[in-house]
């Protein structure tokens, strides 16, 4: 059995609608398909978030809304106020703030690309604690992963696309 088709009984939506548009053509009525959390023997569910060069490796589980990156409480390693703003979006959305202590490694990257990846992370342990809340996060995009990258520099030019200064003397 393969990676893919392990992680497939995740995607709980896409499987449903499999599933009635099987029944259509069947005739027999649509089995509803539940998703089981998937929580580990401490309490804990992980998810990987992703964010330009950075990766964020995100454990949640039920507490009082702590947030621990890489051994720091969240406050001193994101110390702009935005950057803590984007990693409180997935629980303002799901009305679930201040319920889950949040324990996350990232590396790579700069800080911005850095809480995305966190905010993604916790976005999809979210979904896998709580299934029902995949249509509310994949709504407002939070499943998704930011494919943008930077672009790389190209020979003959000063940026990815900038040229250097053209002199006509």
């Amino acid at each position: 059995m393969t990676d893919e088709t392990q992680q497939a009984p995740a995607e709980g939506g896409a499987i449903a609608a499999a599933a009635a548009a099987l029944a259509e053509v069947s005739g027999q009525p649509a089995v509803e398909v539940q998703v089981e959390p998937k929580i580990d023997e401490l309490g804990r569910t992980y998810a990987t978030g992703k964010r330009k060069d950075a990766v964020a490796r995100v454990w949640i589980k039920p507490g009082n809304g702590q947030l621990t990156v890489n051994g720091r409480s969240g406050e001193t390693y994101f110390a702009r106020p935005v950057l803590r703003m984007v990693l409180s979006q997935p629980f303002q959305v799901t009305d679930r703030i201040g319920q889950y202590d949040i324990v996350c490694t990232v590396a790579g990257g700069g800080l911005s690309g850095q809480a995305g990846a966190v905010r993604h992370g916790i976005s999809k342990a979210l979904m896998l604690r709580e299934p029902e809340l995949r249509g509310i996060l994949k709504k407002v995009g939070m499943l998704t992963r930011d494919s943008r990258v930077v672009e790389r520099k190209k020979y003959g030019r000063a940026k990815a696309r900038r040229s250097f200064q053209f002199s006509k003397r």
